[in-house]
């Protein structure tokens, strides 16, 4: 944008970047003389300090004095220039998470364009609209349209930033489409305009979160840690202060928590989350949805309810780790309720992340429709998108609705190519899954040393982890008769009254690997007969599934 309407660039010139603390004090003594004298900051130096406030991270003082800066330009009657203030207080309620009051402000910039020549304010505005309706409505030819305009703008009146926006509109609406490379190659040219300082720092923050936001989705982690290494490229130098390097420090543990690297992110990640609470709300919100993961992975389930709590509280809907919690806690109707709910009220790409856990689950209480409408929408959504984490996830979903319907063959192949995918991302706990479930799968042909290998490989991982729910239920305890985790919950579903077969379903295993279980179970208890072995699991306190014991 010009520089009469957006300082950004020559505030950054005209202060080194260790010297924000040190013009916001000069700034504020200065106004405070002013005002004993009744008067005030020019509008230059006003707007100046509202930079320097957001550059040092007090996102709330910003705010207040940007509010200022647009009624001194409303009441000066300069509505282009009080457009685009309000266009860049809208960006920031949105971005520290108060949606009602940014739509607001951005219906205020719309007000006051409306029937004057046309500005780059106006292009801003273009930009906006498209990209709220790409979000809400998911429809990439208006998105299009609008790059198409938002360019025609740019060149009428020579703006630089404009070009951007076009370029990333165009990426969105590629992604949207299914033409992943091409939009990430749109994306990819949009990043020069803000690498060479073109784009004011609050859209081109915003601009680095939403792509980062959208590779996280797709499960394209490689993408991930390139942008966000060029988001810490740019940030950091900048200002030590400034809110984008804390930004930067989530997505990088966002980062290291799918890599394994939990007791990092447990250590670390309450931290910038709560930080970034007032400035920005919703990246503070999947922080704690973050550490609601690991912690729950780790068996530490009142911390991940309460960092899931903390999540929604900061309007992120903490799915579907709260489902999963629900599960491990032996609520597996309860947590097949909530993904449906989920599920049903996100766009394909939001909702892709939902559908692995949902076949899981859906196995888990014999929601069978559940885990085939899941694993069917996730084969397709990996189709379009065509992303590693996608394809991983389509395949792992495939490998349990086989296991479920003792497919061993057409399991073990699907597994084994959802493992590949993992691994080539560097995805820990996935891998440890899928070794868990392909050993069952090779119990299932009778390939026990090669099943004993991946069952071994499993749970050395949740050992590394400290995923402690996984590691018990892998392991030989002090249980009744020397009965292994699995046996338990084998005998705890006979004990409910469970079929062969619906025992197999909830475990997602087969009904011949069922059938192997309690022939294991019936020689450790000396019994011949599921009577027997219900009655024997009441006399030792097996009183149904054990599922969420710890």
């Amino acid at each position: 944008m010009t520089e009469a309407l957006h300082p950004d660039d020559t505030s950054v010139r005209r202060a080194d970047t260790g010297d924000w603390r040190a013009l916001v004090e000069r700034l504020e003594a200065e106004r405070a003389a002013l005002r004993e004298h009744g008067a005030d900051l020019p509008l230059d130096e006003l707007r100046l300090l509202a930079e320097g406030t957001w550059w040092l991270g007090d996102g709330v003082r910003s705010m207040a004095l940007d509010e200022e800066v647009y009624r001194r330009l409303d009441a000066e009657q300069e509505p282009v220039a009080a457009a685009q203030q309000a266009l860049d207080l809208g960006l920031e309620w949105v971005t520290r998470g108060d949606v009602v009051i940014g739509t607001a402000w951005l219906a205020r910039a719309q007000r006051l364009l409306e029937g004057l020549p046309e500005s780059v304010a106006h292009g801003y505005l273009l930009y906006v609209d498209a990209t709220y309706e790409l979000d809400v409505h998911g429809d990439p030819t208006s998105a299009q349209e609008a790059a198409t305009r938002v360019e025609a703008v740019a060149r009428e009146h020579g703006d630089s930033a404009l070009p951007c926006f076009a370029r990333v509109l165009e990426g969105f609406a590629r992604v949207r489409e299914g033409r992943t490379a091409d939009g990430f190659r749109a994306l990819d040219e949009a990043m020069l305009e803000v690498i060479a300082g073109h784009v004011p720092p609050r859209w081109a923050g915003d601009i680095y979160c939403t792509v980062i936001h959208v590779t996280h989705e797709l499960g394209d982690w490689a993408r991930m840690r390139s942008w966000t290494d060029a988001l810490e490229r740019w940030a950091l130098p900048l200002s030590r202060t400034f809110m984008y390097a804390t930004v930067t420090r989530v997505h990088q543990l966002q980062l290291v928590s799918a890599e394994g690297g939990w007791d990092e992110v447990v250590a670390e990640m309450e931290g910038p989350s709560r930080t970034l609470v007032g400035s920005h709300g919703w990246l503070a919100g999947a922080g704690f949805q973050e550490l609601g993961d690991v912690l729950r992975c780790r068996g530490r389930w009142e911390d991940a309810a309460a960092a899931y709590r903390r999540a929604r509280e900061l309007g992120i809907d903490p799915q579907p780790g709260e489902a999963l919690l629900a599960h491990a806690s032996g609520r597996s109707a309860e947590a097949a309720t909530a993904l449906r709910a989920a599920v049903a009220g996100r766009g394909t790409l939001e909702r892709a992340r939902l559908l692995l856990p949902s076949v899981e689950v859906g196995l888990a209480c014999g929601d069978v429709d559940l885990a085939e409408t899941a694993a069917t929408e996730l084969a397709a959504t990996a189709k379009r998108y065509d992303t590693a984490g996608l394809r991983a996830g389509a395949r792992h979903a495939e490998g349990l609705l086989a296991l479920s319907r003792g497919e061993h063959e057409d399991a073990a192949a699907a597994l084994e190519a959802a493992l590949a995918e993992y691994r080539s991302q560097g995805l820990r706990y996935a891998v440890a899954r899928a070794h868990e479930h392909l050993a069952t799968a090779r119990r299932g042909l009778g390939r026990e040393r090669a099943a004993d290998a991946d069952a071994v490989t499993a749970l050395m991982i949740y050992r590394e982890l400290g995923a402690r729910p996984d590691v018990q239920r892998l392991t030989v305890s002090d249980r009744p008769g020397g009965l292994t985790a699995r046996e338990e919950e084998v005998l705890s579903l006979v004990v409910e009254g469970a079929s062969n077969r619906e025992v197999a379903q909830r475990l997602v295993i087969s009904e011949k690997t069922v059938g192997r279980h309690l022939a294991n179970i019936f020689a450790k208890v000396d019994v011949g007969s599921r009577t027997a072995a219900a009655a024997w699991a009441h006399e030792h306190g097996i009183h149904g599934s054990p599922q969420g014991r710890g």
